[in-house]
């Protein structure tokens, strides 16, 4: 996908974008995971509703990494010891059409799990070796001066907590709604949105 497909996007076409990606590259794989892209972030858009958190926080669960598809570095990116950037790439084609809310999460999930594994001494025990082996590539755990540094970012909270999300929806086989169960959830938080812009 190319940085020039994005140019046609607007308020009106955005989530039929989110949900071609899913229906197109949903299947394929996640950087050594045991589920696919669309079934990562299907879980992880479950368990946000299971928590019982609002519109806002189910997107970001939703597109945390969404940016996988929208940068040209090729999927086996990791394997070949390349970071793909997939945070800021998400974010940066979100930002147009969602709330800060949902692009900071996005744009933050990848240092959030960076954070958690300089501050949380457990959370380290609970990554997938994919997880692992990518966390090596994006920094590693936060020093101090970072970890000061990403405190200051407004919706921390709500960021470690789709990260936790990101980590938990990991699990071959765990059935989830079809993307279309959230199409009206993303098209409430684009005309949300669209309104106070």
């Amino acid at each position: 996908m190319s940085a020039r497909d994005f140019s046609r996007l607007h308020q009106g076409n955005i989530v039929d974008f989110i949900v071609d990606i899913f229906d197109r590259r949903g299947a394929d794989s996640y950087l050594g995971e045991a589920v696919t892209m669309s079934q990562h972030m299907l879980q992880a858009a479950l368990l946000a509703e299971e928590a019982g958190a609002g519109d806002d926080m189910v997107t970001a669960a939703l597109l945390h990494d969404i940016g996988h598809y929208t940068n040209e570095f090729p999927e086996n990116a990791l394997e070949q010891g390349t970071d793909n950037h997939h945070d800021k790439a998400g974010a940066s084609v979100l930002a147009p059409f969602f709330p800060d809310i949902v692009t900071a999460c996005v744009r933050h999930h990848v240092q959030a799990k960076r954070y958690l594994c300089a501050t949380d001494p457990d959370y380290f025990g609970r990554l997938t070796p994919a997880s692992v082996q990518s966390l090596g590539l994006q920094g590693g755990p936060m020093d101090e001066t970072e970890i000061e540094d990403f405190r200051k970012i407004s919706n921390l909270d709500a960021i470690v907590q789709v990260r936790k999300w990101d980590d938990t929806g990991k699990v071959a086989g765990h059935p989830t709604p079809p993307i279309a169960h959230y199409i009206p959830v993303l098209q409430r938080v684009v005309e949300a949105f669209a309104a106070k812009n």
